[in-house]
């Protein structure tokens, strides 16, 4: 069994546990999550969703089945047994400052330091293996040094701190004083991309993945990348952007936030051509009535064999949240398997397959392709991982 605790209960988080749930009731198959097809330690049955946290006040203190009633399409069916997970009150720290929400987080009753505490007490209770951060995307800078965290779990100071990475440094307390735990960071916050908060891992017997999920136009444009450099073409630009109509679009009309998803965004161009072609990669805009299934285009321009010039064009419309919350499946799954392993700080090969900017901070982008292979070999270390026969050749045959 996978214990989860997910922090931020929005549509990524009603996705992820009623699709779980309906899988493991023989509704759904299970696409949408990459690794289905493989064997792993660990099946989509074996995860329970075992607590949420939010600072909505309109959802705290109601069960999981309330929130996802409220939230989703009425064709979809909420199974039953998300009325016994409930929603608790969770940490602000200002991260939906400026959006049109009631918020209130434990810290502005507790100070800090004893917000920490509190979430570690109450997660003593829940017995986690994954802690899940899905919340909408903030703004913040990265420690950068294990001095500066050190002096924030002694002083309790909340100046500067994001919701993130005060969660982040709960997870880790939580490692340190009850059991190890696997830290998911699917936003643009710099945790997995923060050297000192992964030595604090290392140190506290805690892995991070991250940071940023990649699931719509970015990964594609990762693979479309790859196909130019191999192939040769020179990219002479290249335009990318995304328009949707749910929360997380409408947080990224503040500048700053905005900002942050740009950064991880934008930083495979280089780091998989070898140069840096110019480039428009962001989030664009917030437009209410495409609500979660948001809007991408693609336009790329290269160079050619005989100094002829090709563009490519893409559109598409795609769900949003629900493209997240098929990787966080497998997300959940491979936390479970890092810290069976006692792997503690990040782990680049997870993060380079799922992340739109993957930790260490010196790591670089590749495509996903690559990702996914290197993700195939990672596991097979760990003897972690086999093919069902029906797939194809058994993976121990594989040419790597």
């Amino acid at each position: 069994m996978i214990r989860v605790i997910i922090l931020g209960h929005g549509m990524v988080a009603n996705h992820l546990a009623v699709g779980i749930e309906r899988i493991k009731q023989g509704e759904l198959e299970p696409y949408g999550v990459p690794l289905a097809e493989y064997k792993l330690p660990y099946s989509i049955e074996d995860i329970d969703i075992v607590a949420s946290y939010d600072v909505d006040q309109s959802i705290v203190g109601k069960s999981i089945y309330y929130a996802a009633k409220k939230a989703l399409d009425s064709n979809i069916d909420i199974p039953r047994t998300l009325r016994d997970v409930y929603i608790r009150e969770g940490i602000h720290l200002g991260s939906l400052e400026g959006m049109p929400i009631e918020a209130v987080g434990i810290e502005d009753k507790l100070g800090l330091n004893d917000a920490l505490n509190a979430l570690v007490d109450e997660w003593r209770e829940y017995k986690p293996d994954i802690i899940l951060n899905i919340i909408t995307t903030e703004d913040g800078s990265p420690f950068n040094t294990l001095a500066k965290i050190k002096y924030t779990l002694e002083n309790g100071t909340s100046n500067g701190i994001s919701a993130s990475q005060a969660y982040a440094l709960a997870a880790a307390l939580y490692a340190r004083q009850v059991n190890p735990v696997a830290f998911i960071n699917g936003i643009p916050m710099a945790i997995a991309n923060d050297d000192a908060i992964v030595r604090f891992y290392e140190e506290s017997g805690a892995v991070v993945f991250g940071d940023d999920g990649a699931t719509g136009a970015t990964p594609i444009t990762a693979d479309i990348l790859e196909h130019m450099h191999n192939r040769n073409r020179h990219v002479k630009f290249i335009v990318q952007f995304n328009i949707g109509g749910n929360n997380d679009f409408l947080a990224l009309t503040i500048p700053e936030k905005n900002k942050m998803k740009e950064k991880t965004k934008s930083s495979i161009v280089q780091d998989i051509l070898g140069y840096d072609a110019p480039h428009y990669i962001k989030p664009t805009g917030y437009l209410e009535p495409l609500g979660d299934k948001k809007f991408i285009s693609m336009l790329l321009e290269y160079k050619t064999f005989n100094g002829l010039t090709d563009e490519l064009y893409i559109a598409g419309r795609i769900n949003d949240s629900p493209a997240m919350a098929g990787g966080l499946v497998d997300l959940i799954r491979l936390g479970k398997i890092a810290i069976d392993n006692d792997i503690w700080g990040t782990v680049y090969e997870v993060n380079a397959f799922f992340m739109k900017k993957p930790g260490p901070s010196s790591a670089k982008s590749v495509s996903k392709i690559v990702a996914y292979y290197n993700l195939l070999k990672w596991l097979r270390a760990l003897n972690a991982i086999t093919i069902s026969e029906d797939i194809g050749v058994p993976i121990e045959k594989m040419d790597w």
